[in-house]
């Protein structure tokens, strides 16, 4: 795949790197605090239509959880490559969605 044939829908990429910043220096702050990942992003909600429009997500087929999941994951890796970090999308405890920084190592 070409990086002319990326979907980023309701993500901005510049946003993104900022915040991979941020989330960088926060963990080099306090490398204890953190497990696997750091949160980039919470999105407060759960609801599928809700995360279906905030982040524009509107070729989804069915808007279902499963189809959510698997959109998802493909917007993350699609957006991992671009910003050359791992990214994924998971629920956090409460039930809402979070765009997670993955820490391999590498920060």
């Amino acid at each position: 795949m070409s990086t002319m044939d990326f979907k980023l829908y309701g993500l901005c990429i510049e946003r993104l790197k900022h915040q991979i910043r941020l989330a960088e220096e926060r963990v080099r702050k306090s490398p204890h605090s953190f497990d696997s990942r750091v949160v980039l992003e919470g999105y407060e909600t759960s609801d599928v239509e809700e995360i279906v429009d905030l982040l524009e997500l509107y070729d989804i087929g069915q808007k279902d959880r499963v189809s959510l999941i698997s959109k998802l994951q493909e917007l993350a890796e699609n957006a991992s490559l671009l910003v050359r970090r791992d990214i994924e999308f998971d629920f956090d405890t409460d039930g809402n969605l979070c765009l997670y920084l993955k820490l391999n190592g590498r920060v």
